[in-house]
């Protein structure tokens, strides 16, 4: 009877020990043996070395099948930026020239300085306040938007009344500066890609539309 405490306390000397052994292993494994921690993991979930390395070339066969989509993906969002930021500059354009109850028009820009007739829309373009009508940015119009070149490989084209500048009245029509209608159809395009239409009707208003053709 009068041992009985003493026993006691050697079981449970003998069970912290244990314990406390057992937690010095798995911390000496945590802190030594990482390199062999998906080893084990794939040990103990019932995985053998092969499995686990069969399921290594798997995931890594679906990287290499996804990587191409995931590219196409990214360059057909990026061609539909450039359409959209086109077909925004416009509707603002029509927009800013009613609130501004005068001509503000939309024209092709290297430099984002002044306008040009030479090359597509891809360069970039100019919002302005054309208040003379002259079709040209001068020093005391307002310039209300740049835009700088679209991504590399992307064109962006119109037809011959599009082809330089689009001017919009104060009544929100696309009107050239010797008064003639404008309308017609921007195309955005990347080679390879199927292209964006952006299109200017004759009441002002603009839509894009995706391409049923791949651009050459």
């Amino acid at each position: 009877m009068g041992n009985k405490p003493y026993s006691d306390a050697g079981a449970n000397t003998r069970e912290i020990l244990t314990a406390a052994c057992n937690i010095s292993t798995l911390s000496l494994n945590h802190l030594t043996i990482k390199a062999m921690r998906f080893k084990l993991i794939c040990f103990d979930a019932g995985f053998t070395l092969i499995e686990a390395l069969t399921g290594l070339v798997v995931v890594g066969v679906l990287f290499v099948l996804a990587v191409p989509s995931y590219g196409r993906w990214l360059a057909d969002a990026e061609l539909a930026n450039a359409a959209h930021s086109l077909a925004s500059a416009l509707s603002l354009a029509r927009s800013e020239a009613v609130k501004h109850g005068g001509r503000v028009n939309l024209c092709k820009s290297a430099d984002r300085v002044r306008c040009r007739t030479a090359g597509g829309w891809e360069a970039g373009w100019l919002v302005f306040q054309d208040e003379n009508g002259n079709g040209q940015v001068d020093p005391e119009e307002t310039v209300v938007r740049v835009e700088p070149p679209a991504p590399r490989g992307v064109t962006a084209r119109a037809n011959q009344p599009l082809a330089n500048y689009v001017s919009f009245t104060s009544l929100g029509h696309a009107r050239l500066v010797t008064g003639a209608l404008q309308m017609g159809t921007f195309t955005v395009c990347r080679s390879g890609q199927q292209g964006y239409s952006v299109v200017l009707a004759h009441s002002g208003r603009v839509r894009v539309e995706k391409s049923d053709t791949v651009c050459p």
